[in-house]
């Protein structure tokens, strides 16, 4: 039979054949007696400075009787069964958006015998990576080609972190999808799972080979600007140069930059109402303060990747609790630029492989909601998006243009100081220093300055002169929600199903990916049996 073992330690300098020997010992029986032993899990446990730890799940199959139990030694969990196939449909699926929930989706649907078209407004990975050197090295912005728009969404260029909170089974066969296409098996055991910007692309490109050689197509540079109805069914969707795609299902999976898409619905009445999101800035620290924080005197030792951190608190400013928490960490990281309109600044971050920059960044960010929207006179399903846009634009206007980031120094921001000339950063096409207290509201600006003097208290050395804020950190997730029932659809449109992020229903690339394969599950159901 075979089992599972978890949190078998290992200590750094420790061999891994030791691993074998405890999780032996960990089921009563001898070494001998477990064959096939695989790593499934490997969890780096530092909370003790200078006591850091591997902490491995194993799965062996064993010779004989077990003689254990307890939480840690479990029956490993039998391998999914085949997809069904399903009916084919009059015509095959439209999917707006080869971001992770639209190309999941499409994955999914071509297992149960479905091909799909994708249709999305940006450019295939290699002609969009220039349009991303070209923004970040002149500043100029393609709004239809960017960090946000084109093959692998947002998250093709940002960072490739495939870690999550939700716990749903799809997430196992999201993680080895990105490890089959991009060649990048370790992910497979990974307690933080991390592609890296310079392999993701690739990966989200075999992927969709994959999917055309099955019969799916993909329609590149087709912007969505209608969708096509007959009594409350769609039929079609309209494209910006006048052609339609036919078809009675449609699943938007458009990413949580189709501002144009929320602006339709709201126009039509479609259901779209606003939600809450975070803003704030993104945080940039040389590496080796960060692994010095967290690591302490192993801070140098050769097994340990660059240290990361997650941070979170709930200050009361004005007389309510408010979150304030680190958002997509990048260790070894670079800032990036991620606007999508003319004229509005905003930014993220991201790491490629090796982790190797040696600048740590961390969004720090404050919970908003539509009262925040509504005391600055933002009303309706669209008050979020256009109090980001509020932002974004302010934070161009303080950049001088040109997609430059305002920053200031960390300490100086907390102690409410001028900005001084910034210290080095990794943002290209570049920073100037810029007083970032004339950005958001007051409630915003003291719960991040209360937040951050907590992260300080956790993290001795975090507010610092070596550390630098950049503005504006404003795309945490989508400023809105295109309502869907039960069973996936739009209840005022059939055969319309939201999906991932920009829809409102995941946060990041795996929740994102398996969202996807929930629509494309439900698209199954509806379709029936083969």
């Amino acid at each position: 039979m075979r089992y599972r073992i978890s949190n078998i330690p290992l200590w750094l300098d420790e061999d891994e054949g030791l691993l074998t020997r405890r999780a032996a010992e960990r089921l009563g029986v001898s070494a001998a007696h477990l064959r096939e032993v695989l790593v499934i899990r490997r969890s780096l446990d530092a909370r003790k400075k200078g006591h850091a730890r591997w902490l491995v799940n194993l799965e062996a199959t064993v010779d004989g009787e077990v003689h254990a139990a307890g939480a840690d030694v479990t029956p490993a969990p039998a391998p999914e069964p085949p997809a069904p196939r399903v009916r084919a449909p009059a015509a095959p699926p439209i999917i707006l958006g080869a971001g992770p929930a639209g190309l999941f989706c499409a994955w999914e649907l071509l297992e149960r015998g479905v091909p799909s078209v994708v249709v999305d407004r940006g450019k295939p990975v290699g002609p969009r990576r220039r349009d991303v050197a070209e923004l970040m090295r002149s500043g100029a912005l393609d709004p239809e080609s960017n960090m946000n728009f084109g093959e692998g969404g947002a998250g093709a260029y940002t960072d490739g972190k495939l870690g999550t909170r939700i716990h749903h089974p799809a997430v196992r066969k999201v993680v080895e999808l990105f490890a089959r296409f991009g060649g990048v098996s370790r992910i497979l055991a990974e307690g933080k799972p991390h592609v890296g910007s310079d392999l993701l692309p690739g990966a989200i490109s075999a992927m969709r080979e994959e999917l055309e050689r099955g019969g799916c197509t993909f329609l590149w540079g087709a912007r969505a600007v209608d969708l096509e109805l007959a009594g409350g069914r769609f039929r079609g969707l309209t494209l910006a140069d006048g052609r339609t795609v036919d078809s009675d299902r449609l699943v938007l999976a458009p990413g949580n930059s189709a501002r144009e898409l929320f602006e339709l619905f709201a126009r039509r009445g479609w259901p779209v109402e606003a939600k809450p999101f975070a803003v704030g800035f993104r945080a940039e620290h040389p590496q080796p303060l960060i692994d010095r924080i967290q690591y302490g005197t192993e801070r140098r030792h050769p097994k340990l990747p660059p240290a990361d951190y997650k941070l979170a608190d709930n200050p009361r400013v004005a007389g309510a609790a408010r979150g304030v928490f680190s958002f997509c960490m990048c260790p070894g990281g670079v800032v990036v630029p991620t606007p999508t309109e003319p004229e509005m600044q905003c930014t993220n971050g991201m790491s490629n492989s090796h982790r190797s920059s040696p600048l740590a960044n961390a969004g720090m960010v404050v919970a908003v909601s539509p009262a925040d929207f509504a005391a600055e006179g933002f009303e309706g399903p669209l008050a979020g998006l256009e109090w980001q846009r509020k932002w974004e634009r302010a934070a161009y206007r303080l950049g001088g243009g040109g997609y430059h980031a305002p920053a200031q120094r960390l300490s100086a921001y907390l102690a409410g100081r001028p900005g001084t000339a910034p210290g080095r950063t990794s943002y290209r096409p570049g920073v100037v220093p810029a007083d970032l207290s004339q950005l958001f509201p007051p409630a915003v600006r003291e719960a991040l300055r209360a937040g951050l003097r907590s992260f300080e208290k956790r993290m001795h050395g975090f507010v610092t002169d070596e550390a630098l804020l950049i503005g504006v950190e404003t795309r945490t997730s989508a400023p809105c929600r295109l309502v869907r029932g039960e069973d996936l659809q739009s209840p005022a449109l059939r055969g319309v199903y939201p999906a991932g992020e920009g829809a409102g229903y995941a946060g990041g690339i795996v929740s994102s990916a398996v969202d996807g394969l929930r629509v494309a599950e439900a698209i199954a159901a509806e379709l029936g049996p083969a």
